[in-house]
């Protein structure tokens, strides 16, 4: 890629909104943007990071990118060698570093997959992973007459074990599988492949929602622990997720994904006896959606019934009615890849390049 292409995808003019920046980071594949004035003179830097604070510290999306970004962000002059890069990166976790000249302007960008050719290290810790294995996946017959929705393969790989192994790569070995739905074919899968987690299974005798099983985990979990649906891959940093939660001090945080929708048609405002007060053309909304991925304190269990169905919206609801601390923990809309239906597990396949 030539310098002009790459500072192309990565520089935006500082009046662009904070959730086209977003847009921006999802379209290139980037997590850093750098924000230029004339003659790219560099203004400052904005990542998935700050947008997500600034999100939470009510900000709004519809800013411009100059109101949320980092200003004054760590440049390197022109022509420093690639090893002193290397060290920086290594030490700040930086993952774009701006080259610029005597006047400021940028003239080069390092970016941490030039330097390393890997992902970053991912941050660990060691908590609990309930995976919800149990639904029968209506949405997906016919496949799921046959195969239970967790094998659904995905580039070679059965949804649940991808999601597992996002899991492991920040430590996380210890998986309680809640099943029902063709519960042996779930456990014949890993009895068949070589991992180096363990898994517990927790078996509902009867479907109990998205929810009702943690009150058979009640006496094995402690502290944190994720839950997550068997349909869905978050693509997020989890430690970064587990310390936003420990310092709210949250009893659920619930990931949840910015979902943007514009109307294709005029939008009336009508008043009482029908008169119109108003037409919007093709309106366009942003809403914070709920990807089915939670992080939960211990004290959450004590708030299930035994053995009864229970969704984890009404979960929610009883933490809020008791006023105890719920919060979210934002991403973006192509950090959510949901298979649990058909159009959008065609959508996941597209983007694993398998179609």
């Amino acid at each position: 890629m030539s310098v002009k292409a790459k500072l192309d995808r990565i520089c935006i003019n500082e009046a662009m909104l904070v959730k086209d920046a977003l847009k921006q980071m999802d379209r290139e594949g980037q997590k850093t943007l750098l924000i230029t004035g004339p003659n790219r003179l560099l203004l400052g830097a904005i990542t998935d990071g700050v947008i997500r604070r600034w999100i939470l510290g009510d900000g709004s999306l519809p800013a411009p990118v100059a109101s949320a970004m980092t200003a004054n962000p760590l440049s390197c002059p022109l022509h420093v060698q690639t090893d002193e890069i290397r060290k920086i990166m290594l030490k700040t976790h930086i993952e774009c570093i701006p080259l610029i000249d005597e006047s400021g302007a940028v003239k080069d960008a390092f970016l941490w997959y030039e330097i390393f050719s890997t992902e970053k290290p991912a941050e660990q810790f060691k908590i609990p992973v309930v995976i919800m294995a149990g639904g029968m996946g209506t949405r997906l017959h016919p496949f799921t007459k046959i195969l239970p929705k967790p094998l659904i393969p995905i580039n070679e790989k059965a949804i649940i074990e991808i999601i597992i192994e996002k899991f492991t790569r920040h430590g996380c070995r210890d998986f309680f599988l809640s099943v029902n739905y063709k519960a042996a074919m779930i456990r014949a899968y890993f009895n068949d492949i070589a991992h180096d987690y363990s898994i517990e299974y927790v078996h509902e005798e009867q479907p109990l929602g998205t929810a009702g099983s943690l009150a058979l985990l009640s006496d094995k979990l402690n502290g944190s622990f994720f839950v997550s649906n068997c349909d869905i891959i978050i693509e997020a940093d989890y430690a970064d997720i587990l310390k936003r939660h420990r310092e709210d001090k949250n009893i659920i945080t619930v990931i949840s994904s910015l979902k943007h929708y514009r109307i294709p048609y005029g939008i009336m405002q009508m008043a009482e006896g029908g008169r119109l007060e108003g037409i919007s053309e093709k309106p366009e909304y942003d809403f914070f959606v709920n990807t089915g991925m939670y992080l939960l304190e211990k004290d959450a269990l004590g708030l299930l019934p035994a053995g009864k169905p229970f969704l984890m919206t009404d979960l929610i609801n009883d933490c809020l009615a008791k006023k105890m601390r719920v919060g979210i923990y934002p991403v973006s809309d192509a950090s959510w890849i949901d298979v649990g239906q058909w159009e959008e597990l065609q959508n996941a396949l597209t983007r694993f390049g398998i179609k």
